[in-house]
């Protein structure tokens, strides 16, 4: 009866001997949690820490490699740039020189068919000057004989009789060059070739 009136005076306060058996349940748990469940945090906890900074470190590492790769690359890429630049100004240098041998060649070989023509044209004005030497003096002979009368069949007459004839023509021509202009021509010719052409005169 006692009791029934005890319980039933207080329904929220539980006994002291679960309140007892309670606090032993807690702190067993609690040295339980203390023990082993503690430590195993704070090692997932430090190991996942360091992978977090490892992998910060990672990537920063990462970032920093990758920095120094594309300095360089971009310093080969100048490099490159200044190479290509280099090989083009050499390449235009090398062209440059070459044109100019060219042109040295060109002209070289220019100068050369020019002194080539120029021989052959001395000799072709050579060759025409003698064929018109002979001929002239061929016909300087034959009008020689007849004008003076006399037989230049020999050799040595009629190369005499030539020269003396060229020599008359010659000295003819500078004489009219260097006369009075009321001087005739035709008188002093005259007189020059009766003196030069005289019948019986030694050849």
């Amino acid at each position: 009866m006692i009791n029934i009136a005890a319980e039933s005076s207080n329904p929220l306060i539980p006994p002291v001997g679960e309140i007892i058996i309670g606090f032993i349940a807690f702190g067993v748990l609690a040295f339980v949690v203390m023990k082993f469940v503690a430590p195993q945090f704070e090692k997932a906890f430090v190991a996942r820490r360091d992978a977090i900074e490892g992998g910060m470190e990672r990537a920063e590492a990462m970032q920093a490699e990758a920095k120094a790769s594309l300095e360089q690359y971009r310093a080969q890429l100048a490099e490159a740039r200044n190479e290509a630049a280099q090989i083009r100004d050499t390449a235009r240098a090398e062209g440059q020189q070459i044109l100019e041998e060219l042109r040295a060649q060109a002209q070289e070989e220019s100068a050369r068919i020019v002194a080539r023509g120029e021989e052959q044209l001395a000799a072709s004005r050579q060759q025409v000057v003698n064929e018109l030497r002979g001929q002239i003096g061929t016909m300087a002979v034959q009008l020689a004989g007849r004008v003076v009368g006399e037989s230049l069949e020999d050799d040595a007459r009629r190369r005499g009789t030539v020269d003396r004839f060229l020599d008359e023509l010659g000295s003819m021509s500078a004489s009219t060059s260097g006369a009075p202009a009321g001087t005739p021509s035709g008188s002093t010719g005259g007189s020059t070739g009766a003196t030069a052409y005289t019948p019986g005169a030694p050849a």
